[in-house]
């Protein structure tokens, strides 16, 4: 896409934002809400889209079906004032409505499967019965603008004006990043636009390049994004990633989902390991000793592959340097 069709669609989206944004006043009410009451508090929120991102990283969803499902979640909490019980149906009800948008059919998860690896309790009727509500107060059809939206024409936009190495400036980073804020109600304040704009600033700055903050200045200029907005969302954008990268910080805990197995399935798979004797195996297939050992492998694989799904962003380069370093320095000294 050349340059004057990125801008043309980056202002287009700028001006459509306003219609997808979560109303602050409802967002207040939650972020004033006590822990200890029936209703959403803000820790709740915050603990769901945890959630949110776990299940995804454990299905191989795309991070737009990240953004999308807080963004849903977010509009119908700051909509419609619910109890703690019915959070979890809200939460993985805007997951399925988000998956069903953004990934391929062969690659969703079915519904019955979602709610039991979810841990939930209630049904796939209740699922769709929430669903329903959610599409009808909320008026969804198939798309919604969010900062992921921004943050992938940023990313165009400053790479094909770039003269720098287009590697230096990293989407997956960027997304990584853009994730670990949405974990946090008060972002849900900031127009996806400035919360794009700050990750994107904060990300150049870090790679020193004077080509491309020239590009963001005229990216900003553009947007007619004030200063003032983009300090105060920059500097808290800077907290959450400086905080995020603590090793004090609770993260999304994968560890909680794990495959439920009934004891029905359990003894099935238990006597197919108990089988006396088996078929000779050609040379060249699985050995004796692999076979015998399958089954406990698909007992097994659920949470084994969960304690890999995540950590990546956490982890590794996507979060400020100098505090992996210390957090470095601090595992050797121990």
């Amino acid at each position: 896409m050349d340059a004057f069709k990125l801008m043309k669609e980056l202002r287009m989206n700028y001006e459509q934002e306003v219609y997808y944004l979560p109303k602050e006043t409802g967002l207040s009410l939650i972020e004033s809400t006590a822990q200890d009451d029936s209703r959403i508090s803000a820790k709740c929120r915050d603990a769901k889209a945890e959630d949110l991102w776990s299940l995804t990283s454990f299905f191989g969803y795309s991070t737009q079906t990240f953004v999308l499902a807080v963004n849903l979640l977010d509009r119908f909490l700051a909509m419609m004032r619910i109890q703690q019980k019915h959070l979890s149906c809200v939460s993985l009800s805007c997951l399925h409505m988000a998956a069903k948008v953004t990934e391929e059919e062969c690659n969703l998860t079915p519904t019955d499967e979602l709610i039991r690896i979810g841990q939930c309790r209630f049904t796939v009727s209740d699922l769709g019965r929430m669903e329903k509500i959610i599409t009808e107060k909320l008026n969804f059809k198939s798309k919604a603008i969010t900062a992921l939206t921004f943050l992938h024409l940023y990313h165009q936009i400053t790479l094909s004006h770039s003269t720098a190495r287009k590697e230096t400036l990293s989407l997956e980073k960027l997304e990584a990043q853009l994730k670990a804020c949405l974990c946090r109600i008060s972002f849900s304040k900031a127009k996806p636009s400035v919360l794009a704009f700050s990750l994107l600033r904060q990300e150049i700055e870090a790679i020193q390049s004077e080509d491309m903050l020239e590009i963001a200045y005229h990216i900003q200029r553009h947007l007619k994004i004030a200063d003032s907005e983009l300090l105060l969302w920059s500097g808290r954008v800077a907290q959450c990633l400086s905080d995020y990268a603590s090793p004090e910080c609770s993260k999304p805990n994968h560890r909680k989902l794990q495959w439920i197995v009934s004891r029905r399935t359990a003894q099935n798979l238990h006597s197919y390991r108990s089988i006396p004797e088996l078929p000779t195996i050609p040379e060249g297939c699985w050995d004796e000793s692999e076979s015998e050992d399958s089954c406990e492998d698909v007992m097994s694989s659920g949470e084994e592959s969960l304690s890999s799904s995540l950590g990546s962003d956490a982890e590794g380069p996507f979060f400020p340097l100098h505090l992996r370093r210390q957090k470095h320095g601090q595992h050797l000294l121990a």
